[in-house]
């Protein structure tokens, strides 16, 4: 799992709140909340915001990315970038 969360835990600091609570706050349903808290699911970067703005804390003291080291050993050599440049444009190669 890359993208671990304290959902749960955070949710019953609050009050014990459901999870179905949760989802009307964030404007989610009950299930997509389960699905993030199960790790079955990643969350949109504006969904993650919401559910720490509503749980009183920080992204980071929600969400903890845990990279696949595996992969991240192929790349350790170097890192391969593309860059588009559109050539018609008439601001480049002036």
């Amino acid at each position: 799992m890359a993208l671990a969360n304290t959902i749960r835990q955070l949710r019953f600091r609050q009050g014990e709140m459901t999870q179905k609570k949760l989802a009307e706050y964030v404007g989610v349903s009950r299930q997509t909340i389960n699905a993030i808290e199960g790790g079955k699911y990643s969350p949109s970067l504006e969904v993650a915001f919401r559910i720490a703005d509503i749980l009183c804390t920080s992204i980071e003291d929600v969400f903890l990315y845990e990279p696949d080291f595996e992969s991240v050993e192929e790349y350790a050599d170097g890192v391969v970038v593309n860059v588009i440049v559109q050539v018609d444009d008439p601001g480049i190669g002036n």
